[in-house]
């Protein structure tokens, strides 16, 4: 079994100038609670600073049975009504372990057809991330799982996280429904996305990236 894991931006295949993105791959914008956070609607939790560093998780549409997403999303509502905003440390920290560290779990139990286990189909998911790295965005580490992409972003100038992971999504989606000869949903329509708010956080995600693979349960 092999996934491809990329620790820095100077890994990226399709990088044009190594010596900017080396320099440029230390990007790091921490969640400033100074600055105004806008919500975008959705099931998951959408929290957006502008050219702020994010843990961005997406994954295929058939990655997680939907009734263990409902339970999940059940469960969420239910502690963020009995925890409103503002958060204590020790709440996200309890909130995170709840749902989105669960929801990783179930990520890695190998749900779903698991296509992106394939290398060729790898490739295409890692050359479209790697695509714009330098010019629209930082992409600072990644890693393709068989159902699930994870990976640290930094959004640069006018360009947008939102619009940044469409690229990625309907770009793959097409291709790889192609190259399988089918079409329909690939990847699920809403992604994980978690502004860092610390070097300490921004080097847990980057430990929980590379261990990843690590984690999957093989398919019998």
């Amino acid at each position: 079994m092999s996934f491809h894991v990329k620790v820095d931006a100077t890994s990226s295949r399709v990088s044009k100038d190594e010596k900017r993105l080396e320099a440029a791959s230390t990007l790091f914008n921490a969640f400033d609670p100074d600055l105004p956070v806008d919500h975008l609607s959705g099931n998951l939790p959408h929290w957006r600073q502008e050219s702020r560093t994010y843990f961005v998780t997406f994954r295929t549409a058939d990655s997680l049975p939907q009734e263990k997403v409902n339970q999940w999303l059940v469960e969420r509502a239910g502690w963020l009504r009995s925890n409103p905003e503002p958060h204590s440390e020790a709440q996200r920290r309890e909130y995170w372990e709840r749902f989105p560290a669960r929801f990783h779990y179930w990520l890695d139990q190998g749900h779903g057809a698991c296509v992106l286990r394939e290398s060729d189909l790898q490739q295409v998911v890692e050359s479209a991330m790697g695509y714009f790295n330098g010019n629209r965005y930082i992409l600072s580490e990644f890693v393709v799982m068989p159902n699930h992409v994870h990976a640290i972003v930094t959004p640069l100038g006018a360009h947008l996280l939102s619009p940044i992971i469409h690229s990625w999504k309907s770009f793959t989606a097409k291709k790889i429904n192609a190259t399988l000869g089918r079409s329909g949903t690939f990847w699920q329509k809403e992604s994980f996305d978690h502004i860092v708010r610390s070097a300490a956080s921004l080097e847990k995600f980057r430990q929980y990236i590379r261990a990843n693979p690590k984690n999957v349960v093989a398919k019998k």
